[in-house]
């Protein structure tokens, strides 16, 4: 489902469910949560939102963390 939701409009019932069910089948093939949400035309905090109400185990950030590196001993 590649469909553009305008956004502001509200998505519910069965379309909400479908986008859900194609949003977690996405994110758990690898898909960032920005990409997802230019390819529907939502905001990223809509598709987080909906990811997190779907019960998605979100990724961490990744790159690089603020600690000592661990070559630096």
């Amino acid at each position: 489902m590649t469909d553009t939701f305008k956004k502001g409009t509200r998505v519910t019932g069965a379309d909400r469910e479908n986008l859900a069910a194609d949003l977690r089948k996405r994110y758990g093939d690898g898909e960032s949560i920005r990409a997802l949400a230019a390819a529907t035309g939502r905001s990223y905090g809509f598709i987080h939102r909906i990811l997190a109400e779907s019960g998605v185990a979100l990724r961490g950030r990744g790159g690089a963390t603020r600690g000592r590196s661990r070559s630096a001993k």
